[in-house]
């Protein structure tokens, strides 16, 4: 796999599984503790290579994807389950743990921010397609950011993400049809 772009981890473990299934660079966060000089970093990366974040799928990964994201607007985004992330003895949750064939697929399903075009998703809607304020909210929105390879997000956050990464009504139809034929 040819990877251009830098990968941005959280740690010296991501490191060597993301260099194991794919051989790109990466630069490391040292976790949620990221610190003006890492961000200089990633700005230069972005600069001359550009830079994919690709942090755990928990609070402190997506934290550090959007310090990342509010300096560094144009990078891209890669994303991984939950359920790929957990280590074999139940006892960690990381890249790390991740498979290489699953750190290959979402290294090749980036998601760049677009800042040009605007996507409006009316809150509205969300609740019509029972992703946020319905007792299966939760579950239906887990789904559909695993189709969607967007990375886990909350009621709160789901707007701004599917707006963050240009999800098309479209391209939220479509897959809203899938949820509700998954449910039938």
């Amino acid at each position: 796999m040819n990877i251009k772009e830098i990968i941005v981890v959280e740690g010296k473990s991501d490191t060597i599984a993301v260099r194991r299934a794919t051989g790109a660079d990466t630069i490391e966060t040292n976790g949620s503790a990221i610190d003006d000089k890492t961000l200089e970093r990633i700005q230069h990366a972005q600069e001359t290579r550009g830079v994919i974040v690709f942090t755990d799928p928990d609070y402190p990964g997506r934290r550090i994807r959007a310090i990342i994201e509010e300096r560094i607007p144009e990078v891209k985004h890669a994303f991984l389950k939950k359920s790929q992330t957990i280590a074999k003895n139940g006892q960690g949750l990381g890249i790390e743990h991740a498979k290489d064939e699953d750190i290959r697929e979402a290294l090749q399903s980036v998601y760049t921010v677009d800042t040009l075009s605007v996507v409006e998703i009316p809150l509205a809607d969300l609740m019509m397609a029972r992703l946020i304020g319905h007792p299966d909210a939760k579950r239906r929105r887990e789904r559909l950011s695993e189709l969607l390879q967007i990375g886990q997000v909350n009621g709160k956050g789901l707007k701004k993400r599917l707006e963050m990464f240009r999800i098309s009504h479209q391209q939220l139809g479509d897959v809203l049809k899938v949820l509700d034929e998954e449910e039938n």
